[in-house]
């Protein structure tokens, strides 16, 4: 089986790589999805034929506690899995991504935005990769020039759930970037 650049013959995936606006090429699946018989099962199912994106991330929890999570972005959905078993935890369909928030600030946190469901908050050393792949995908997926609008602040909010905002505020200090979580 063919890893990057190739298809995944027994189950029909197919693994795309992408680069950024600054000509930087990504991997796409950090992950090996083509060699997880559980992913590959899950994401058949699904209906799902490519790959764009496959990483470990860390989701913010509703006790505002950072977990480990694997993301899977494809031609039509953006997954959120268990880490350790694969388990489907989310399904966020592509179009119903309306929004992404991240800091000005050289930080992991991107909040994916879907107004029909809750939001999402995570962290990754790969945000960059995340929004170009999340924004072309939604943008063919809706097979429209509505392009998921892309923030950047010192702090934004996000909904934990249909009753719960979480507003996260990010600032640079002398050794990194300082992050607190307040409960509105």
């Amino acid at each position: 089986m063919v890893m990057d650049g190739g298809e995944a013959m027994e189950t029909g995936l197919k693994i795309v790589s992408r680069k950024s606006f600054v000509q930087r090429f990504f991997s796409a699946d950090y992950i090996d999805v083509p060699a997880n018989a559980q992913i590959l099962k899950l994401l058949s199912k699904q209906g799902d034929r490519q790959v764009l994106f496959a990483d470990n991330v860390m989701k913010l929890n509703r006790s505002a506690k950072l977990v480990r999570r694997v993301l899977i972005i494809t031609e039509v959905a953006m997954y959120i899995l268990d880490s350790d078993f694969y388990r489907m935890r989310h399904r966020f369909a592509l179009q119903a991504i309306k929004k992404l928030s991240l800091s000005e600030s050289n930080d992991y946190f991107v909040a994916v935005h879907v107004p029909s469901e809750y939001d999402c908050l995570m962290a990754s050393p790969r945000k960059q990769e995340i929004v170009t792949v999340l924004a072309e995908a939604a943008k063919s997926a809706t097979a429209s020039d509505d392009a998921i609008e892309v923030n950047f602040s010192k702090s934004f909010e996000y909904n934990m759930d249909a009753e719960h905002v979480r507003e996260v505020h990010l600032e640079e200090v002398e050794g990194g970037v300082k992050s607190r979580f307040l409960d509105k």
